[in-house]
């Protein structure tokens, strides 16, 4: 499968915008190298959005109970996950190109 996928891939010094690398490649079917770059968005995105909430008074969506900051954390990595899977901000198509490269140079 990853054969099908490479053959379809241009080398990277032949390329002029980097979305060429990905350019023919079916999004539909998830390879292992995607969902690496996906998990690698959300883990970011995770980072981020908690970021985000840091300083903010309690209660609210969460509420003030002792189990608030368990369900602000589930909610946040849902929110990341989400966000990822459906497209993101760009950063698992960068991150699934490199690996791709780094895969072919490494044979």
């Amino acid at each position: 499968m990853l054969q099908q996928i490479s053959a379809q891939i241009t080398p990277a010094t032949v390329q002029t915008n980097p979305h060429d690398a990905l350019r023919g490649v079916d999004r539909s079917e998830k390879t292992a190298v995607r969902e690496a770059a996906e998990e690698f968005e959300a883990v970011f995105l995770n980072t981020m959005i908690q970021n985000m909430f840091t300083g903010l008074e309690e209660g609210g969506t969460w509420g003030s109970g002792h189990g608030a900051d368990a369900w602000q954390g589930l909610l946040i990595d849902e929110y990341a996950r989400s966000i990822a899977e459906n497209g993101g901000i760009g950063l698992a198509d960068s991150v699934e190109r490199e690996l791709l490269a780094l895969q072919e140079g490494a044979r």
